[in-house]
């Protein structure tokens, strides 16, 4: 028995509001693992939040030989106390740990010694073989496999990770989680029940808040278009799916693979509604009347900055005239458009965060995210960030940017009322009212004041 888990969020921290996903990585892990021939059980405790009592009687109950936690940086502090609990019940089970922090600093994770094992990378090749190993108490070669990073005499083994053929990946198990309990409904979409799905992995860019080439490769690997068709076609039968949001964040990064996709999502006649992410700087006209021809509604764009000083600094590699023909040529292929903002990154002025509200304002986005930056461990970013120690240090890995301008409480009161200027103001509430309909409009009234009280960080 393998039992698969996410941690309870941290208490009282502001990143953790949002929607309730489930989650996609872990429900690949688990499919890999039911694929090789084991017995898996799944508790998503960031959404379920039982206690640690909770999760000892459970982890009592099912004996496992091996638990599996997803750790982010944030979660860091709620892994290892999961893991320690767990241990004083089960000090026979094998504690694995992987996921995003796993992946930057898997030392960090190795000095608790209720931690057995830290997968880096793409996890569903190497879980495999690690439980492999583990079932057969073969702990010599549980230390060998690709990706994992263990204890030894000589200190801490790191195995470089190695990337799959995304077409060998199984379905996500979604059947092992309780998805009646997330929200299936996604912004922009009339069609219900809506769930995610992902068709890529790996990032050729190289922008400095960003580190997700340690968790998927610095090489952009797809689905194949049929693949993920096949997923979609899944997801309708089993699940009643009727709208789908693209989880990742380069959804059109090979377009001939986008047009192929929504040349078959077209024939199929199943008449979704979908919403993906992507960059300006992918896109063009072709693509998009395909991708509104195939029942794409909205695309979310990562702007971060109304400063082209900003968006230099932090790589981007992207202009203000590239954001504003990517906007023109989604409202005349007739898709919405909703950006996010980041403000407090490193170089930003006060004057650099008004330059990236007024952007916004003339962007005019069907929806618009505006999030304090954190930075994300051992990125560019927060590298610089260390090295001139501007920061506010707000637990074991995260910082955010400070200056003589502002720190972490004032971006906090900048950006909740950035959120309420914008969404709140004449234009932009007539639109609304003109798209969704007066009843439509009051329920999100509702959402709005309830975002700006609890409005998340990046």
């Amino acid at each position: 028995m393998i039992l698969l888990m996410t941690t309870a969020p941290p208490s009282n921290a502001p990143w953790f509001h949002g929607k309730r996903l489930p989650p996609l990585g872990l429900m690949y892990i688990a499919a890999s693992l039911e694929q090789a021939g084991h017995e898996v059980q799944m508790l998503d405790n960031y959404l379920m939040q039982q206690s640690i009592e909770e999760v000892q009687r459970l982890v009592l109950n099912l004996q496992p030989a091996i638990v599996g936690i997803t750790c982010g940086s944030a979660t860091y502090k709620k892994c290892v106390e999961t893991a320690r609990a767990i241990k004083q019940v089960v000090p026979g089970c094998k504690v694995v740990v992987g996921g995003w922090h796993a992946s930057y600093m898997p030392e960090s994770l190795l000095e608790t010694l209720e931690i057995d094992y830290a997968i880096m990378g793409e996890g569903e090749r190497a879980i495999v073989e690690l439980a492999s190993f583990i079932v057969k108490e073969d702990y010599l070669g549980a230390s060998t496999v690709a990706g994992v990073a263990s204890r030894s005499s000589a200190g801490v083994i790191k195995n470089e990770p190695k990337f799959m053929n995304m077409d060998e990946l199984p379905f996500p198990a979604r059947h092992l989680l309780p998805l009646e309990k997330y929200d299936r409904n996604i912004e922009f979409l009339k069609a219900k029940p809506a769930d995610i799905m992902s068709i890529s992995r790996g990032c050729t860019f190289s922008c400095g808040f960003c580190e997700t080439t340690k968790l998927w490769g610095n090489i952009n690997r797809q689905f194949s278009p049929q693949r993920v068709m096949a997923e979609v076609n899944h997801l309708v039968e089993t699940y009643g799916t009727r709208g789908i949001y693209f989880i990742n964040d380069n959804f059109t990064m090979r377009k001939n693979q986008t047009v192929d996709f929504c040349d078959l999502l077209i024939k199929s006649n199943l008449d979704l509604e979908w919403v993906c992410d992507t960059r300006v700087d992918l896109v063009n006209q072709e693509v998009l009347n395909k991708m509104a021809s195939a029942g794409c509604k909205t695309i979310w764009f990562g702007i971060e900055s109304g400063s082209q000083k900003v968006l230099n600094h932090i790589n981007r590699h992207i202009t203000l005239e590239q954001i504003e023909a990517a906007y023109k040529m989604c409202r005349k292929a007739g898709i919405k458009v909703a950006c996010s903002f980041m403000l407090g990154m490193p170089s930003e002025t006060r004057a650099d965060l008004m330059t990236s509200y007024r952007f916004a304002d003339k962007l005019n986005s069907d929806w618009c995210q505006f999030n304090v930056f954190i930075a994300y461990p051992d990125s560019p970013l927060w590298r610089e960030m260390l090295k001139t120690g501007q920061y506010t240090q707000l637990d074991d890995f995260l910082y955010s940017y400070k200056t003589e301008e502002f720190d972490y409480d004032e971006l906090m009161r900048i950006q909740k009322q950035f959120f309420k200027n914008y969404h709140r103001a004449p234009k932009r509430i007539l639109q609304r009212i003109q798209r969704e309909g007066v009843l439509n409009f009051a329920k999100r009234q509702l959402r709005l004041t309830s975002s700006s009280d609890n409005a998340g960080m990046a």
